[in-house]
């Protein structure tokens, strides 16, 4: 229990909130990927993504009424809860496919397989109702990130893709970068669907253990500790996608200021 200064120098015991849970995404370590696979992995994800889609409309019209609900009862709805769960799970599973992360085709499924090498792991809980009011305006910094950190992978995924299906392995520090990403955009989404409180937070991972101060690791990704390789690709990540952001821009800019041009020229008559 807490104690808290009061007048005159003595103390008062304040009872201490239940900590935030923090999203967890659970990764196995890097290990030889089947070439084949690696060739046709896009292609063979198209289905995954017409499913997703398909989902994402569902998972928007349940975290509207979710938000409803939420402001009054300052809970999710436990079927509403439930089916978000598994959408952030499945969703979670597709990227770490597609990013190349794992070998293994994620399954048709709003389950967790037990078996399947990806695992995310949710506590929705009680949400503060300010938080969920302003949840729109509160998401946009790290919104911001999702974005351009996604960006710069987009950019560099074509030689990533011939890395791995040339070598048949990811490189550790691409891995870290990578699995960095995708658990941040899956805090993200959690953060965004009201099934956590917790900020996203832990882009850069955490710090490594002290010898002897704690048991092995659960997973590749917990705790996810970055090599100073994977925090340099992260930034550089992070680095591609704002100069893409800013060229996607001059060139509308530029477009539009062509077509203006264009368009208010008089005509020259012969």
């Amino acid at each position: 229990m807490a104690q808290t200064p009061g007048p005159g120098g003595w103390t008062m015991p304040v009872a201490a909130g239940p900590p935030e849970f923090l999203p967890i995404l659970d990764v196995p370590e890097p290990g030889p990927q089947r070439r084949l696979t690696v060739l046709f992995r896009w292609l063979l994800l198209v289905p995954q993504a017409i499913v997703l889609w398909v989902l994402s409309v569902a998972a928007f019209f349940a975290a509207v009424i979710g938000w409803f609900a939420a402001l009054f009862t300052a809970h999710l709805p436990v079927g509403i809860a439930r089916f978000l769960i598994g959408y952030v799970g499945y969703d979670s599973r597709v990227t770490a496919s597609a990013t190349l992360l794992i070998d293994q085709y994620p399954p048709f499924s709003l389950r967790q397989p037990p078996d399947f090498p990806v695992q995310v792991e949710l506590r929705p809980g009680r949400l503060t109702r300010a938080a969920v009011f302003f949840r729109l305006i509160l998401m946009i910094p790290a919104a911001v990130i999702n974005s351009l950190v996604g960006s710069g992978w987009l950019v560099l995924c074509f030689f990533l893709w011939l890395w791995v299906l040339i070598t048949g392995r990811m490189p550790r520090p691409v891995f870290e970068a990578t699995a960095a990403f995708v658990r941040y955009r899956m805090r993200f989404d959690a953060y965004v669907l009201m099934l956590t409180s917790a900020y996203p937070k832990g882009l850069f991972g955490e710090e490594a253990a002290a010898p002897g101060t704690a048991g092995p690791p659960a997973s590749a990704t917990r705790p996810l500790v970055l090599s100073g390789g994977g925090k340099a690709l992260l930034v550089a990540f992070l680095v591609l996608g704002l100069a893409g952001h800013v060229f996607n821009e001059y060139a509308n800019t530029d477009h539009h200021l062509s077509s203006d041009t264009t368009n208010t020229a008089p005509a020259v008559s012969e």
